[in-house]
């Protein structure tokens, strides 16, 4: 009677997302070696994550770019479209690098707010990785309570 076989694997667990990111990898580059410049579906640049609440007197966007500097970054607000654009210079590396999941070169990331703005008083600030942008909203677009008589 024969016995089973173990088989050895580098992980205990198995994980379907990974699949999916190896299996995304490599049409990656094979559409890249097939079609130059990627035929202009796989750009140059990409969109980071990111959030956008709105409160009761602002807009705020907080968008996740780690490792970036404050001085890689652009934030434009421009016909009610806020645009935050840079770039994420790759590292060098001394080694062999075996895999690479994190993206580098040009990102833009847009969204388009509503009208009612305060283009005046835009704040940005980064910190631990994490742009956030506060768009205020003007005056007359606050909501105001309305106190009923009788």
């Amino acid at each position: 009677m024969p016995l089973p076989v173990r088989r050895e694997q580098s992980s205990p667990v198995w994980d379907p997302l990974r699949e999916f990111q190896d299996l995304y990898q490599r049409m990656g580059q094979l559409w890249q070696s097939t079609v130059p410049g990627g035929g202009g579906l796989l750009g140059e640049t990409w969109a980071p994550l990111a959030d956008l609440e709105e409160t009761d007197d602002a807009y705020v966007v907080e968008v996740d770019l780690p490792g970036v500097k404050k001085d890689d970054i652009t934030v434009e607000l421009n016909a009610g479209e806020l645009a935050v654009h840079g770039e994420i210079k790759e590292k060098e590396h001394t080694g062999v690098l075996r895999s690479r999941t994190r993206r580098t070169g040009q990102f833009d990331y847009r969204v388009t707010l509503p009208q009612d703005t305060d283009e005046e008083h835009i704040t940005a600030e980064l910190t631990e990785g994490v742009l956030t942008v506060k768009v205020p909203k003007a005056e007359k677009a606050k909501p105001r309570r309305i106190e009923i008589t009788s």
